[in-house]
């Protein structure tokens, strides 16, 4: 079994025998197929020589979770919609599996392949039309560049897809990750920093790999359980940790924009709303930051900087104490 760009067929793996370690490189092999029923075969042979390993029972999970997928997605003709449908699921077995499997598990790295090397090809094959269109399309195919391990192509793509439409938090948080994981640091950090400014609800967590955001977001999971506030706090603490560090100077208007963002989220502290979602302190938080850089950037009196640090200790003295260090 395979499919049209060319992964290991069934006829390929030795089918019979070996080391718990054979048997499960044979099922990653399959997994990268997308041949899930076969790689069955190896799982439960793996299964008769350790019932308990930890790595055999954490494959039969992803083999179970997406053999029906991989037979859904093959009926799909439309290849947005197969593209899409695949990257849905991805998100549904992101939930699924975490738990039982890290980022640098085989199997993982395995069933990535199939699914974006699979998403990537119904992508490519898609005839644009208009420009609205061909941003959506580039950055898709940007994202599974990336999470292929194809960097330099996917920053390409998702630098023309953000030129295409600016201020769009993916896309921003996207390429910023693309940046990271070619080392352009001072443009990772830029770009996570307007991403998740403009709304960290956009952002999405999971198809973000560079070091420099997974080991932020694996920190501030162990503050936050819920998926939307973790995302709300990120920019936060992550100037707190010195890893968004990096400041720009403001344009008249970005200022005049700021200014009304602060004065309404200050409102809605002071008329008690300020739990709204969990979303009201941390992005004001987040302004207050941007503030002060603004302030320092352009030389202002002193007292102004004070006037914001003042009110970032009234809303939070934790926060207060760790971004003053």
């Amino acid at each position: 079994m395979g499919d049209e760009r060319g992964f290991t067929r069934m006829e390929d793996v030795t089918t019979h025998g070996g080391s718990l370690k054979n048997l499960l490189d044979q099922s990653y092999k399959l997994f990268a197929a997308g041949a899930f029923r076969e790689s069955e075969q190896f799982l439960e042979e793996a299964l008769s020589i350790d019932f308990d390993d930890r790595d055999v029972l954490s494959s039969l999970k992803c083999s179970n979770f997406w053999a029906s997928r991989s037979t859904r997605a093959a009926s799909i003709e439309d290849p947005l919609e197969k593209g899409e449908y695949l990257l849905k699921e991805w998100r549904v077995f992101d939930s699924f599996s975490r738990g039982f499997l890290d980022q640098n598990d085989q199997g993982l790295l395995s069933l990535k392949q199939w699914v974006f090397g699979s998403a990537l090809a119904s992508y490519k094959s898609i005839q644009r039309d208009n420009d609205e269109m061909d941003r959506e399309i580039l950055f898709r195919l940007g994202r599974c560049y990336k999470a292929l391990g194809d960097y330099e192509n996917g920053l390409a793509l998702l630098e023309m897809s953000n030129n295409r439409k600016r201020e769009d938090p993916e896309i921003l948080a996207e390429l910023a990750d693309a940046y990271a994981l070619v080392n352009e640091i001072k443009a990772a950090k830029i770009f996570f920093r307007e991403a998740f400014f403009i709304d960290p609800q956009r952002v999405e967590l999971l198809f973000l790999e560079s070091e420099m955001i997974r080991r932020l977001v694996d920190r501030l999971r162990e503050k936050f359980q819920d998926e939307a506030e973790l995302k709300e706090w990120v920019p936060v603490y992550g100037i707190i940790y010195g890893i968004l560090n990096v400041k720009r100077e403001l344009k008249p208007l970005e200022y005049g924009k700021l200014r009304q963002s602060i004065y309404s989220l200050e409102n809605d502290v002071q008329s008690g709303h300020s739990n709204r979602e969990d979303r009201t302190i941390p992005r004001l938080l987040n302004r207050y930051f941007w503030l002060v850089d603004h302030y320092l950037i352009n030389n202002e009196p002193r007292a102004k900087v004070e006037e914001i640090l003042e009110k970032i200790k009234i809303l939070n003295n934790s926060v207060y104490e760790q971004y003053i260090q």
